[in-house]
């Protein structure tokens, strides 16, 4: 099994959860940062992984998406200064800590992991994807894991459309039809959430909905007698959001196998971070525990 952690989402809920007073000498918050050391150390304490790799986002405004619609993501604020350095911060203690760290100016943090899912099936290896994000499940096969640590825990496979009512090679579509705000992917309008499950359940996929649009007023929906007519009007758009919403899995990533595999944590650099940051005693100690399982 290898572990693929969607570092934004570890990072963004110590920055909100964590007391904003939490300052280093200078008066700098690191509060995210402190969240997302204990959260990692907690993770690699417990779970010590043969395979694992950390995802970050490089940047909000900038990808391959972009490039097809520039208003992706358009809606989101950038990242405040004080959190920005914090990444930045977090990015260097994965480093320190002897796991691999991936980023890229073109590609997502969710086009890495699903490109190391694809290295690691490619393997015979199966992938625990660490995230809370929905739009990841897409990436699950029958024997993969969706696994939201210290939060609702884990789903498998045939456990995705209890949750989020589509099955896990149907989310993309579902975005893709019902839009996806967090993103600014618009959809097409008037098709919600139920609408879209229930199209997706009746016909499969978006390719076999716009395949069959003379029997969608078959489907058991409101308005299931123009919906035909309104996913033609908004077919293009529908294949837009498609392109957007489905995560690449060909991301350039060197050496990954080697990579995968954790080495024994940098002591001197994680107290140098800490010295920096102002970190005390507990979270040392655990980088020493760490380093223990490592070295052996």
């Amino acid at each position: 099994m290898q572990y693929l952690i969607d570092a934004s989402v570890y990072v963004f809920r110590a920055y909100y959860s964590m007391p904003d007073d939490m300052v280093d000498a200078a008066g700098n918050p690191v509060n995210a940062f402190y969240g997302f050391c204990r959260f990692l150390g907690d993770f690699m304490e417990q779970v010590t992984p043969e395979f694992v790799a950390v995802a970050f986002d490089e940047s909000l405004s900038k990808s391959f998406r972009t490039e097809i619609f520039p208003e992706y993501k358009a809606n989101r604020d950038p990242a405040p200064p004080e959190l920005k350095r914090q990444f930045g911060q977090c990015r260097r203690f994965v480093r320190a800590l002897g796991v691999m760290e991936l980023a890229n100016p073109r590609y997502e943090a969710d086009d890495l992991i699903g490109t190391l899912v694809e290295h690691g099936r490619g393997r015979g290896r199966p992938s625990t994807i660490v995230s809370r994000d929905k739009d990841l499940t897409q990436l699950l096969g029958t024997e993969d894991v969706f696994w939201d640590f210290a939060g609702k825990g884990k789903l498998r496979y045939d456990e995705i459309p209890g949750s989020f009512g589509v099955r896990p090679e149907q989310i993309a579509d579902f975005l893709a039809l019902a839009g996806d705000a967090v993103d600014n992917i618009r959809g097409v309008p008037g098709v919600g959430k139920k609408t879209a499950e229930k199209l997706l359940r009746h016909f499969g996929s978006l390719e076999d909905i716009y395949g069959n649009l003379d029997r969608v007023h078959e489907v058991d929906v409101r308005g299931a007698k123009t919906l035909g007519a309104k996913l033609e009007t908004y077919r293009d758009d529908a294949m837009l959001a498609r392109e957007l919403t489905g995560i690449a899995c060909d991301a350039p990533i060197d050496d990954a196998e080697s990579a995968l595999q954790p080495s024994a944590p940098d002591l001197g650099e994680i107290n140098a971070l800490y010295d920096e940051t102002g970190i005390g005693t507990s979270l040392r100690r655990q980088a020493e525990r760490v380093s223990d399982i490592y070295r052996h």
